[in-house]
């Protein structure tokens, strides 16, 4: 799979160099996108409750970090703040207050996930797994949005869905 599109087309050249960056990418599965930042030398940490990648994960990027976590459980890890955050294709509303508080001054949260619309094409239609509309807005509204997007992205040159994408700052800048 490849890297969503939304970080492989950020302007990068405005922040300060990737490799000097902590990354966290939850429920990341495989961890295509944080695997982007792996590769150019940011520190990741992934975050999944379903381990199977992490071995060759840490054997490419051994200076990356992985944890085994249920994200659901109620029980949250004790990790710091991160200059980029990663959320893809996964929503657990009571999460949301965490991630927050996992962004450092100046980082950047990157979320996509499913819109409502999504069910009328097909999974997932669970509602508690589905965006209404401007949620991400309005749960991250503390945040400076960069980019904000409702509606319909091909993926695969196939495959339509109904998607909802954020990207937002923690208004702080960056320390220099």
């Amino acid at each position: 799979m490849n890297t969503a599109d939304l970080i492989t087309t950020f302007p990068w050249d405005n922040y300060p160099p990737l490799n000097s960056l902590k990354i966290l990418d939850l429920a990341c599965g495989s961890g295509r996108n944080g695997l982007w930042f792996a590769k150019r030398g940011a520190d990741v940490t992934f975050v999944d409750r379903n381990p199977e990648a992490f071995s060759s994960l840490l054997e490419a990027f051994p200076h990356c970090h992985c944890l085994q976590v249920d994200l659901e459980s109620g029980s949250l890890p004790a990790l710091g703040q991160f200059d980029v955050v990663l959320v893809f294709n996964y929503l657990h509303r009571p999460l949301m207050p965490w991630i927050n508080q996992r962004l450092a001054n100046g980082g950047l949260l990157f979320y996509e996930t499913f819109h409502q619309r999504q069910a009328a094409l097909g999974k997932p239609t669970n509602p508690d797994f589905l965006l209404q509309d401007t949620e991400l807005l309005r749960t991250f509204a503390k945040l400076e949005t960069l980019h904000y997007f409702e509606g319909k992205l091909i993926h695969n040159n196939t495959q339509s869905q109904e998607k909802a994408q954020l990207i937002a700052r923690n208004a702080a800048k960056f320390d220099d």
